[in-house]
């Protein structure tokens, strides 16, 4: 719906809180009742002269009733609706909520915003507990320390007359193990506290741009505006480090790119029309089909915007962008699950892969992959390859068997996959009083 479209209500509701009736305003201003009715409902447009005739009756400013509603309240709510599916919301009365309650519009959005942030918050805290490298490590010596001495100490319980000379080496055993423990204990606390001192816990540079991206809803509206990659670094409490200031100004670089050759406007559009089929905008805009899959991951989410995510490795399949949609988490840290088509198209580069897949929780998607050249290609040295892969939300109802995959080995609980390449960390339940994680005891 237009912006303008949506004067007429507020011009009732300024009617109304005055106290004017219908037909005594119409006629301050030379109109019939009927002719303001329609206004009122946004059946008719309304005219510049009689735009000001009501803002002086009603004693308010003209662009007050002329101004639309904010665009990003209404994509906002839009999100809240789109993202709380058990609950049936009037999507085509948003704008009219907008323009009536602008102050409940802002509370509702502002707590969608706060739901949003907690929910990636913890995301972020699950994530990094089954994947910091610094952190499994730590996690490891204590837990490996631990049944050192938890071994020691069996033996000696279980050995009574056991000879003083082999008592004197396990005393030692287990004092040499506490000590051992204390510090990785205090190694670990260390790195907690590292991580919680700083404003985003970023353990790398490449985390701390995907953190401000991932803040944003990977969506710079300064960008789109055509503002200044290094202005904008520097407005990013999350790129603390002069590394991370210069990998972002990188993938700045890219975004601007992609947004002075496909802008948002037109590209939307352009969007809606094909139904988001990158390949054929890719066709449209006369750009790499990578470039149009990131031009759909920036776009905002609504009621008419699938969600979409976006992940892409290195020829090693260490993750290089990860835009996660709901329903399919994707990893911080090293590589993904298997089955990606993601990591399919390393072994083809160049040729396109559509696949529909599924991820545990049962959501499906659209998964379209790519791998291309990383840099341009030279006849003195080999191509060095990245992959690409976008994925667009759809409903159960697609044709064809999907692909189940998950997220990465250690967090997924599928049983009987030939891709599995290490046991997963949740727990699967209680096996003769003892708690089992990935099938082993722990």
């Amino acid at each position: 719906m237009p912006k303008s479209a949506l004067t007429g209500s507020r011009i009732r509701e300024h009617r109304l809180m005055r106290g004017y009736k219908q037909a005594d305003l119409a006629r301050q201003i030379g109109i019939s009742a009927s002719y303001l009715n329609l206004i009122e409902h946004n059946r008719r447009r309304i005219g510049g002269k009689t735009l000001l005739a009501l803002s002086e009756v009603l004693g308010i400013d003209p662009s007050t009733l002329s101004q639309g509603a904010e665009r990003a309240v209404v994509t906002e709510l839009q999100d809240a609706a789109a993202t709380d599916t058990n609950t049936a919301v009037e999507l085509d009365q948003i704008d009219d909520l907008v323009a009536r309650f602008p102050g409940w519009a802002a509370k509702i959005t502002a707590q969608h915003r706060r739901l949003r942030a907690l929910e990636q918050t913890v995301g972020g805290l699950n994530d990094r507990l089954t994947h910091d490298p610094v952190l499994s490590e730590k996690m490891h010596e204590v837990l490996s320390t631990v049944s050192a001495i938890r071994s020691t100490a069996s033996i000696l319980v279980a050995t009574p007359d056991l000879g003083t000379e082999w008592q004197a080496r396990f005393y030692s055993n287990i004092d040499t193990e506490s000590r051992r423990l204390a510090e990785s204990s205090a190694s670990m606390a260390a790195h907690l506290d590292h991580l919680s001192r700083r404003d985003t816990g970023s353990a790398t540079p490449l985390e701390a741009v995907f953190a401000a991206f991932d803040a944003r809803g990977h969506h710079l509206v300064e960008l789109e505006q055509g503002g200044d990659p290094e202005s904008l670094t520097a407005q990013m409490p999350e790129l603390d480090s002069a590394e991370a200031r210069s990998l972002a100004l990188h993938y700045f670089g890219v975004y601007l790119a992609d947004v002075q050759a496909m802008p948002l406007e037109v590209f939307e559009a352009a969007a809606h029309e094909v139904r988001f089929d990158p390949a054929a905008l890719a066709v449209q805009f006369g750009v790499p089909l990578q470039a149009a899959f990131r031009r759909l991951a920036s776009l905002q989410r609504s009621a008419t915007i699938p969600d979409i995510g976006l992940v892409s490795c290195d020829a090693s399949g260490a993750l290089l962008v990860r835009k996660s949609p709901s329903g399919l988490a994707l990893p911080w840290f090293g590589a993904g699950c298997p089955l990606w088509p993601l990591y399919a198209a390393l072994n083809a580069p160049g040729v396109p892969i559509r696949r529909n897949i599924e991820s545990e929780d049962g959501t499906q998607f659209t998964a379209m992959a790519l791998a291309h050249p990383a840099g341009p290609l030279r006849f003195d040295r080999a191509p060095v390859y990245q992959s690409i892969m976008l994925l667009v939300a759809h409903d159960r109802n697609a044709s064809g068997t999907p692909l189940s995959v998950g997220s990465s080995c250690r967090v997924c609980a599928r049983d009987g996959c030939d891709a599995r390449r290490e046991p997963t960390v949740l727990t699967r339940g209680l096996n003769n009083g003892v708690l089992t994680s990935g099938g082993n005891p722990v």
